[in-house]
């Protein structure tokens, strides 16, 4: 099965708060395999933009550490999967750790 997983970045590793991130990692799976990998810039910061972005490029799972509410209610709107409190990894290492069933999360490190 064909998965597209987005993680939000600060400085190439995972950052703390989704919204606020310098780019995502767009990383393409299939059958437990990463196919490849692309950095996007998102667009300037918009209260409910992120969601439907990252629906509209094919996004099936986002891993977070953290996420408002609203947020976590729009990506369930556009039927995509969200891991929240993961830890600061680079990003191929939390999608190895998703696909191993081995993705650590704790709280959503978002309390807004």
């Amino acid at each position: 099965m064909k998965n597209i997983v987005a993680i939000p970045l600060e400085n190439g590793r995972l950052c703390s708060h989704f919204g606020h991130c310098q780019q995502f990692a767009i990383i393409d799976v299939e059958d437990n395999q990463i196919l490849g990998e692309k950095l996007l810039t998102p667009p300037p910061h918009e209260p409910g933009l992120l969601p439907g972005w990252l629906a509209e490029r094919g996004v099936t799972h986002v891993i977070a550490g953290g996420m408002g509410q609203r947020a976590l209610d729009l990506f369930t709107g556009q039927n995509i999967q969200v891991s929240v409190g993961a830890q600061a990894k680079s990003p191929k290492d939390l999608v190895l750790d998703w696909l191993r069933d081995t993705l650590v999360t704790g709280d959503n490190a978002c309390d807004h």
